[in-house]
């Protein structure tokens, strides 16, 4: 199933330069460009308080997204580049890159664990503790995974999972080139505590035989 593509709205920018660029800003406004594909570069505004919010949101330029421009075709999209006030740190201009279905292009994934319920590691207690809630994927612009999936089936406590544990889509790769941990199952307090207790016992039982034997010397 196909990730759902989030969009962003925008108007087609009148005038190009710093004149009209400026302009836009005072109309509460941030310009931009579209390039890329086998289209002319396209100068766009977008309203600076729902740009403000995508960008506080987190992972902006590694979203893909549905460009929505009266008057022209809906594109695929990433952003290849914000600039900021210097001494504001608001966004004053954005580079958008047109993407192709074929073209590949690295995304944080979802990660989705299933079949909890058939772990015998959770049932005993065990506690699923997620590493990494989202994967970056290398990934067709066409053929974007709504979610990875992890099955838990048969995991017991101890057992830690990685992403080569993981069945990816056809020509999906994971961007980091090793092989990094997911999750794991850990011991369930309770357990730990008694573990504990039990190490804290030995070495007081070592110390004090340390202590006899330096006695009898």
């Amino acid at each position: 199933m196909a990730k759902q593509i989030p969009d962003l709205e925008a108007t087609v920018r009148t005038g190009t330069g710093k004149g009209a660029a400026r302009q836009a800003r005072r109309e509460g406004l941030v310009p931009g460009i579209v390039y890329g594909g086998s289209e002319d570069p396209l100068p766009i505004n977008l309203p600076f308080n729902e740009l403000l919010k995508k960008l506080k949101a987190g992972r902006f330029l590694s979203t893909l997204w549905n460009l929505k421009v009266d008057g022209y075709d809906d594109v695929r999209v990433i952003c290849r580049n914000v600039q900021r006030d210097v001494v504001k740190d608001l966004p004053t201009h954005l580079d958008l890159m047109r993407l192709h279905r074929n073209t590949r292009i690295s995304l944080f994934i979802h990660v989705e664990f299933t079949n909890e319920e058939e772990a015998p590691g959770l049932k005993k207690g065990g506690v699923l503790t997620v590493v990494r809630p989202e994967v970056e994927l290398n990934v067709l612009a066409g053929e974007i995974p709504e979610q990875i999936v992890v099955d838990l089936t048969g995991r017991e406590v101890g057992d830690v999972i990685h992403i080569s544990d993981v069945d990816l889509p056809k020509g999906v790769k994971p961007t980091v080139d090793r092989d990094f941990v997911i999750a794991n199952i850990s011991a369930p307090s309770s357990l730990r505590s008694a573990d504990e207790e039990e190490e804290t016992e030995e070495v007081a039982v070592d110390e004090v035989e340390a202590t006899e034997m330096k006695s009898e010397e």
